[in-house]
C-alpha cells in the first residue's frame, strides 16, 4: 500500500484531502503541530498522526520515514512581514528531508500567476516555493490554482460576504481582472490523481475549472444562484490593493491580514495556460462556477462544512497550551474567577456553554463585545465575524469569533484561546459540574498573561468592566440554561 504523508491537515485543503485518500486506498500519516486539534475529525482513527513542525529537521525524519508521496499544504498567508523568508526556509527544510528520506514524489498546492509580470508578494512566494521543492531532487508536481470556491474557503467567503451584505457597492478596478476559478472539489481530484504520477514527471501544472470570468461577474452570478438581485458597482480606480483589502476585512469575516494576499493576487489575470494535468492525473471534468457556488452554499445551509479558511490558526497568534504552572516562572497571570450554583441540570448548562459565541453572542454587554470585536478587525485581527464552524457543536481546534478551541471535555469543560490582537496571551475557561450538595455548579475563570508594561496596563484598563462583561456573561449563561428543557 503506497503511503502519504500529509502537511496542513488541520487547515482547509489538507482536512478535507485525508478523507480522499483513505477512500482512494492510502495509507495516510499526518504532521501536525498540535495533533489533539484532529481528535474529533471523523477520520482520526484510521490515520497515523505525527507531531512536529513542517520546518524541523527532526520531526521530518521521523514524519518522512517509509513514505512514497509527501503533500506539502503549508502557507504562511496573512503571517505579516517576512513571511516570504518564513515559506522559503520551511519549504528548503522540506525539499532536503524528502530527498534524504528518498520520497518518491512531492505534490504542492501553490497559486496560478501570470508570466512576465511583477508579482505581488503572496504570489511570488508561492511561485518561489514551488520553484525550491522542484529542485529538490525528488520528482514533484505543483499544481497553480486561482479562486477556490468551495463551502468555507477563503476566496468564497470573501466572495459570498461582500455579494450578500452590498446590495451597492464602490470597487477597485481589479474587479474587471480575468480569473479562472476551480471548485474546490476538483482540486481535490487532482490533488489524489497527483500520486500516481510516473516518476519522469516532475513539473508545474495549471489547474482551473470551464469558466474564465471577471471578479464582477463571479459577484453577479453568485448572486443569481443565491437568488439575490443583481448587484449594482461602481469602479473607483483610486481604490488601492491595501485599502480594498482593510474595506474587505471590515465587510467579511475574512481579517485584513488574510484578505490583503487574496486582494493582491486578483490584481495579476490568473487564466490556465495549459490543461496537461489530465494526461496524468486521469481524466475528468471539472465543474462550472455556478455549480460550484450551488454546492457550496448547499453545505453551509447544510451546516456540512467539515473545514475552513479559519480551520488553521490565525497567522501570529500564540499556540502553546495554558501551563499547569499558576506562577509562570516567575511571570504574572491575572485571574477573574466566578462560580455560582445553577437550577438547571449539568447537561442543560453545558449545552448552552457548548453554544455560545456566533448567532447567539456572548451573553453580555452586546455593545462591548462588538466594539472590541470592531477595533479587532481594524488592526487586523479575526473580531467577532469568523463566527462558528457549527450551531451547537465543537471540536478542539475550531475558530469560535475571536477564541479558538483548545481544550473540551464535553459536558464538563471548554477552554478557549483569543485570537484577537492582545498585548499577552488570554483564555477563557467554562464549566459545568457539580458540588458537594448535588447542586449544578459553573464554573467561569478569565485568564491573562500580560506581556511587558502594555499588557499589565491592558489589564488595569479592562478590569473596571469585568463585572459587566464575565459576571454578566455568567449570570445569564446561568439564567439561559434554568430556562431551558433538560436534555437527557
Amino acid at each position: 500500500m503506497t503511503r502519504v504523508l500529509v502537511t496542513g491537515a488541520t487547515g482547509y485543503i489538507g482536512g478535507r484531502l485525508v478523507p480522499e485518500l483513505l477512500t482512494a486506498g492510502y495509507d495516510v500519516r499526518v504532521l501536525a503541530r498540535r495533533p489533539q486539534r484532529l481528535d474529533d475529525r471523523p477520520w482520526r482513527s484510521r490515520v497515523e498522526v505525527t507531531e512536529g513542525d513542517a520546518g524541523d529537521p527532526v520531526a521530518l525524519t521521523k514524519a518522512l520515514a517509509g513514505v512514497d508521496v509527501a503533500y506539502y499544504l503549508i502557507h504562511a498567508l496573512g503571517t505579516g512581514r517576512r513571511f516570504e523568508e518564513r515559506d522559503r526556509r520551511t519549504a528548503l527544510a522540506f525539499g532536503v528531508a524528502c530527498r534524504e528520506a528518498q520520497v518518491g514524489r512531492i505534490v504542492y498546492l501553490g497559486g496560478l500567476y501570470p508570466e512576465g509580470e511583477e508579482l505581488s508578494p503572496h504570489l511570488g512566494s508561492r511561485r518561489e516555493v514551488g520553484e525550491i521543492l522542484l529542485a529538490a531532487g525528488v520528482p514533484t508536481t505543483v499544481l497553480r490554482a486561482a479562486v477556490i470556491i468551495g463551502s468555507g474557503s477563503a476566496s468564497f467567503e470573501m466572495l459570498r460576504y461582500l455579494t450578500e451584505r452590498l446590495p451597492v457597492m464602490v470597487t477597485p478596478r481589479w474587479l474587471d481582472t480575468r480569473i479562472q476559478p476551480i471548485a474546490v472539489r476538483d482540486v481535490l481530484h487532482y490533488l489524489v490523481g497527483s500520486a500516481r504520477m510516473p516518476s519522469g514527471v516532475s513539473r508545474g501544472f495549471d489547474i482551473g475549472g470551464p469558466d474564465v470570468l471577471t471578479y464582477r461577474a463571479m459577484m453577479q452570478r453568485y448572486a443569481a444562484v443565491a437568488g439575490l438581485r443583481p448587484r449594482r458597482i461602481v469602479t473607483l480606480p483610486l481604490l488601492s490593493p491595501g485599502l480594498s483589502s482593510h474595506w474587505v476585512g471590515l465587510v467579511t469575516p475574512v481579517p485584513s491580514g488574510i484578505a490583503r494576499p487574496l486582494v493582491d493576487s486578483l490584481v495579476h489575470e490568473v487564466v490556465c495556460k495549459e490543461h496537461d494535468i489530465d494526461r496524468y492525473a486521469g481524466p475528468h471534468d471539472p465543474i462550472g462556477f455556478d455549480r460550484a457556488v450551488e454546492l457550496a452554499l448547499k453545505k453551509v445551509h447544510d451546516l456540512d462544512v467539515s473545514t475552513s479558511w479559519a480551520s488553521a490558526a490565525t497567522p501570529g497568534a500564540p499556540s502553546d497550551p495554558l501551563p499547569g504552572d499558576p506562577d509562570w516562572s516567575g511571570g504574572s497571570l491575572y485571574v477573574d474567577e466566578r462560580d455560582c450554583t445553577v437550577d438547571a441540570s449539568p447537561q442543560q448548562l453545558w449545552k448552552v456553554i457548548e453554544g455560545i459565541g456566533g448567532r447567539r453572542g456572548w451573553y453580555s454587554w452586546r455593545l462591548g463585545w462588538w466594539t472590541r470585536g470592531l477595533l479587532d478587525r481594524i488592526v487586523g485581527g479575526p473580531g467577532l465575524r469568523r463566527g462558528r464552524r457549527h450551531p451547537d457543536a465543537l471540536s478542539v481546534g475550531d475558530p469560535l469569533d475571536w477564541w479558538r478551541v483548545e481544550a473540551l471535555d464535553r459536558g464538563r469543560l471548554l477552554r478557549l484561546r483569543a485570537e484577537m490582537r492582545l498585548p499577552g496571551e488570554a483564555w477563557l475557561e467554562l464549566q459545568a459540574g457539580s458540588d458537594e450538595h448535588g447542586r449544578t455548579l459553573f464554573r467561569q475563570r478569565a485568564l491573562f498573561h500580560p506581556r511587558g508594561l502594555p499588557g499589565e496596563l491592558y489589564w488595569a484598563a479592562i478590569s473596571p468592566f469585568h463585572d459587566v462583561v464575565f459576571g454578566g456573561m455568567q449570570r445569564n449563561i446561568a439564567h439561559a440554561a434554568e430556562r431551558a428543557e433538560d436534555p437527557r
